[in-house]
């Protein structure tokens, strides 16, 4: 359990806390306790109620210090490859997201020291996410699955989506390959998929986009790929050629409308691989969808 892993003094402090409903955990150093939920975020009293933040619990080093050897398990040299990426995964897939002071080798980020602040952000699938959206990705008309980019600025639910869209299409007949360059749309542990992305999907944990295509194309026949943030050229290059091999693509991208979406680099190369955008807000919580646009003028 996520809570395991923080220092007990901050566990004390969150001992009472509905952990179903949190999203996030922040601790910075002498600064205030806080956890982040569908309605925003909080700080906490040293006796775990919601407070202002003059009246908060103020991590200690003590704090940090504490928990960082729960989560490596006193071993930071076994963790450096994932410390270089700025997180770290615990079983059940939660994410711990580092800052603190940069340590460069050969013009490489080696590894991070000084650590001043902690993130730890809970591994969730909700499962029916999709529900609205699923007979729109996979046609009524071809019975087949329309390419799909899901938008939305950040913290809007887009992965939350996008895992749940690949659980139900793999459940629907298709071979589905995820690429997940972050270990976070199934949430990976030792390779291993913590969250349901469905009974008919590869995972690829931990792969960039390049090199997921080129394995997903040689080896698993994927009918369709699921993969996150979009946001480079190469990314538009590899979708091309996903496009070019009959396979279609579900993805994500920060943005906020289809006209900002046109502005990007990797869209002047490639947003023709896709024939359906959805729009995401939290103005009703996060997974508000604000739109589902055809690219295309029939799908």
């Amino acid at each position: 359990m996520l809570r395991n892993y923080l220092a007990p003094n901050l566990r004390k402090i969150l001992e009472h806390l509905d952990f179903s409903e949190v999203e996030e955990v922040r601790l910075r150093l002498n600064r205030p306790l806080m956890i982040k939920n569908r309605l925003g975020c909080y700080s906490l009293s040293p006796l775990g109620a919601y407070c202002s933040c003059s009246e908060a619990y103020l991590v200690s080093r003590e704090d940090l210090d504490r928990t960082l050897q729960l989560i490596t398990q006193s071993s930071w040299y076994a963790w450096e490859q994932q410390i270089q990426g700025g997180y770290l995964t615990l079983p059940g897939g939660h994410r711990v997201g580092l800052s603190g002071q940069a340590v460069f080798a050969n013009g490489s980020l080696k590894t991070i020291k000084n650590i001043s602040s902690l993130n730890f952000r809970q591994a969730k699938a909700v499962i029916g996410a999709a529900d609205s959206l699923v007979n729109q990705v996979i046609s009524q008309r071809t019975l087949g699955v329309i390419s799909t980019l899901i938008v939305s600025p950040p913290g809007c639910g887009k992965t939350t989506l996008l895992r749940d869209l690949a659980r139900q299409v793999a459940n629907g007949g298709f071979q589905v390959t995820v690429i997940d360059e972050r270990s976070e749309i199934a949430a990976s542990y030792l390779g291993v998929p913590q969250l349901d992305v469905g009974f008919q999907t590869d995972v690829l944990d931990g792969y960039d986009k390049v090199t997921g295509v080129y394995h997903a194309l040689r080896g698993l026949a994927p009918d369709v790929v699921f993969t996150d943030e979009i946001g480079h050229e190469q990314d538009a290059w590899i979708l091309g050629e996903l496009a070019r091999s009959g396979v279609k693509v579900v993805a994500t991208c920060h943005g906020n409308s289809l006209e900002q979406i046109k502005t990007k680099t990797w869209a002047k190369i490639s947003l023709e691989v896709f024939e359906l955008m959805v729009i995401l807000s939290r103005r009703r919580g996060p997974g508000t969808v604000e739109a589902v646009l055809s690219l295309r003028a029939k799908s």
